[in-house]
């Protein structure tokens, strides 16, 4: 049935992410606008991107609307704004960046939309030898959709779930994924977005179907 799922998942989403962040980039200028606004961001490298084509940054979708080769602008929405951490966002802050994968590319990660379910905050990192623990807790809402060995998407990072409780759940971060992404810069108290995954959601409005 889960394979069904990823096809069907493939087959109706026009831009779908991994959760294997490619680079991470700074933050260059914010600027508000009711209840949205629009971030400009500079890449640690070279990134191709169009106009209009779409990007995920610490794993929220966003569209681009303009780059000059060295950054590029986005819109956020107010659904945008609503729903991820990005009103707390700032200058000079650095973000998790990935480019949309192509139905027929490789899956490295697992299938990330780019749209946020909740805001969670961080609650506690234990740094061991060669990698951290790290405890996010969310409202008891989502719980339904976390499992341990699942996976889950936290700002935009692919990870595996190692331990759940009503509230909570504990990610294992590796060396690889600390040097590539923000996850190393996180402390107790941090606000993230967190995006469950998809294939549990549709098991769920499935069942309910039937």
């Amino acid at each position: 049935m889960i394979y069904f799922v990823e096809i069907f998942i493939f087959r109706r989403s026009s831009d779908l992410f991994t959760g294997i962040v490619e680079m991470t980039g700074t933050v260059k200028s914010l600027s508000r606008a009711g209840a949205g606004g629009t971030v400009k961001i500079e890449p640690a490298g070279k990134l191709e991107l169009k106009i209009g084509g779409s990007v995920a940054v610490d794993g929220v979708c966003l569209t681009v609307a303009n780059c000059d080769g060295r950054a590029f602008t986005a819109d956020i929405s107010e659904e945008t704004t609503l729903r991820t951490t990005f009103p707390r966002m700032r200058t000079g802050q650095k973000v998790n960046i990935e480019r949309p994968v192509s139905a027929g590319g490789r899956l490295d990660g697992h299938i990330v939309q780019g749209h946020i379910d909740c805001i969670g905050r961080v609650k506690s990192i234990i740094k061991k030898a060669n990698y951290a623990d790290i405890a996010v807790e969310f409202p008891a809402e989502f719980s339904r959709w976390t499992v341990e060995k699942g996976s889950i998407a936290i700002d935009g990072v692919s990870l595996t779930i190692a331990r759940k409780s009503a509230r909570s759940v504990t990610v294992a971060i590796i060396p690889e994924t600390l040097t590539r992404t923000t996850l190393a810069l996180k402390k107790p108290g941090d606000e993230v977005n967190i995006e469950f995954d998809i294939i549990g959601k549709y098991v769920e409005n499935f069942a309910r179907l039937k």
